[in-house]
């Protein structure tokens, strides 16, 4: 069975995020995206598994489903893109329920080789008791009230040794790896290998999140990593934002069946993953966002990483920090990999080919015609053909389709906490292209 899993996401419990981010509106959600398996993020949070276990019943092995009763009732969401502006239940939607897994994200703060470290790592659990087990042994650690992500001053190895005491059938995967300031091989508080962070540990770690700033043929240039799985999840703090990075896999629908996949490595199980363009996310180049300064980490070496404007240390970016670990030049890559694929999300999209901000009523009204026409947004992006697509959806929204599978985009790297600003469309061109669309 195709699956798409996007195993990373945020709770309404969680700082800095949505209050819509519940239950009932992640399954629409997930619908509309074409998502089929979706993580339920912190599940440490005591008033967030406590809305799992009410509002979820079990599905197949390891997975969860929200509860019919739940599910026939109006979603809650009252985001851009609301129940209003179309059904879930209409045109070609699916309207099968979404899939939960038990996952969360752990931060940890601690010292090791006399450095500060902080790390984040997912954690996924095969089933609520397990969760609950996991819970009950980080909850004497540490406070897993004041955050859906909670804060805990464990060394990875301990989180490990903790985690795969409570469950054996836990996973855990470093998070966004490449972060700056919290990952595990991030520029100011992480390690230059996995070894060195989980020391015995690291047997049990087989994949890691690629995030944001880098895609996997950045992280291919490690051969240190050959054997390490590249996944990737959106890290989403609002509905919109879901699915913007996920994984695609043929298996069966279960916990262990995607566990497998990811594990495996095999292009026939884990077919791909969903990626930003690297250069989108937040810390890609090196700079400082004060400043408004940012550049190619070749010329942060000019500058000794002192920001050339206030003459303070600037932060290094991710795409510096694969450039200091790498063993391989760009381009090399290690045999059967898993591939990708970039992708901009369709909001996005549709207001760029538009010239309208993605928060206003013509974005959202195309948005929901188009998911209904074609079934889901992934099923638009991904999988439709070119011809379907310039016959589906209007000229200048077709032409930026496929001006992003072509790669053909222009971006503006995003450095210290700021997004790259990206363009597919010229100034005007859009006109042009509906004119010679209305010749033809």
């Amino acid at each position: 069975m195709k699956i798409i899993a996007d195993l990373h996401i945020h709770s309404p419990y969680a700082r800095a995020v949505s209050k819509e981010m519940t239950l009932e509106n992640l399954d629409y959600w997930a619908r509309l995206k074409g998502i089929t398996v979706m993580g339920t993020g912190d599940f440490t949070h005591p008033a967030w598994i406590r809305a799992i276990k009410e509002k979820l019943e079990p599905a197949e092995e390891g997975l969860y489903k929200l509860k019919s009763e739940i599910r026939n009732s109006k979603p809650e969401t009252t985001s851009k893109f609301s129940a209003k502006s179309g059904s879930a239940s209409g045109g070609k939607i699916q309207n099968s329920k979404t899939r939960f897994m038990l996952t969360v994200e752990i931060s940890s703060i601690y010292s090791k080789g006399g450095k500060a470290r902080r790390i984040h790592n997912l954690v996924f659990a095969p089933s609520i008791e397990s969760a609950e087990k996991i819970n009950a042994e980080l909850g004497r650690r540490g406070n897993l009230k004041s955050d859906g992500r909670p804060i805990l001053g464990l060394d990875s190895k301990e989180l490990a040794k903790i985690v795969f005491n409570a469950e054996p059938k836990a996973v855990i995967i470093p998070a966004h790896a490449w972060t700056p300031w919290f990952s595990i091989f991030g520029s100011m508080s992480g390690f230059d290998s996995i070894e060195e962070c989980f020391d015995e540990y690291a047997k049990y770690i087989f994949a890691i999140e690629t995030g944001l700033s880098s895609d996997p043929a950045m992280n291919w240039r490690l051969s240190k990593l050959d054997n390490i799985a590249l996944i990737s999840n959106s890290d989403s703090h609002s509905l919109q934002k879901i699915g913007r990075e996920a994984n695609v896999f043929e298996t069966e629908l279960s916990y262990e069946g995607i566990v497998g996949a990811i594990k495996s490595r095999d292009p026939k199980k884990f077919l791909f993953t969903v990626e930003f363009f690297p250069e989108e996310g937040k810390y890609h180049y090196d700079g400082h966002r004060a400043c408004k300064y940012s550049c190619d980490p070749l010329k942060t070496k000019d500058h000794n990483d002192i920001c050339p404007v206030c003459r303070k240390k600037m932060t290094i970016g991710v795409l510096n920090r694969v450039r200091q670990l790498a063993d391989r030049g760009e381009g090399e890559r290690p045999a059967n990999v898993v591939p990708f694929k970039n992708l901009i999300p369709l909001d996005e999209v549709i207001g760029g080919a538009f010239g309208v901000g993605v928060s206003s009523k013509k974005v959202k009204d195309e948005y929901m015609r188009l998911v209904n026409a074609f079934g889901s947004e992934f099923a638009l992006l991904v999988d439709a053909d070119e011809q379907e697509i310039r016959n589906g959806t209007p000229a200048e929204v077709a032409e930026g389709i496929i001006r992003v599978r072509q790669k053909k985009v222009r971006i503006d790297p995003g450095y210290d906490g700021e997004y790259g600003k990206i363009k597919i469309f010229e100034e005007g061109e859009q006109k042009e292209i509906i004119k010679k669309t209305a010749l033809f």
